[in-house]
């Protein structure tokens, strides 16, 4: 399952070490990984592999959400499929 990971918020010291730690801890491989700051604001768009992960997506969106709400950022968490549709022109 290849899943899309989106994160912004302020920009602060180790947003990215915060969300790659719980993929890592989940045996999520990151394939792509594109970052910027734009005025203080961080912007960050994660292309993952969880086909070697045990967690559901759910419980995965709940960690990532909750990570997110502790430093201050919010991170959504969809399967490319949703991603892909909802994208679509």
């Amino acid at each position: 399952m290849k899943l899309i990971i989106t994160v912004v918020g302020r920009d602060r010291i180790g947003i990215i070490a915060a969300v790659t730690k719980i993929l890592a801890d989940n045996n999520v491989n990151i394939l792509s990984i594109n970052q910027n700051i734009l005025d203080g604001f961080f912007n960050m768009i994660l292309f993952a592999e969880a086909s070697e992960s045990t967690i559901k997506l759910v419980d995965l969106q709940q960690k990532l959400r909750e990570q997110g709400e502790s430093i201050g950022v919010e991170i959504k968490t969809q399967h490319q499929d949703i991603f892909d549709v909802m994208h679509k022109i």
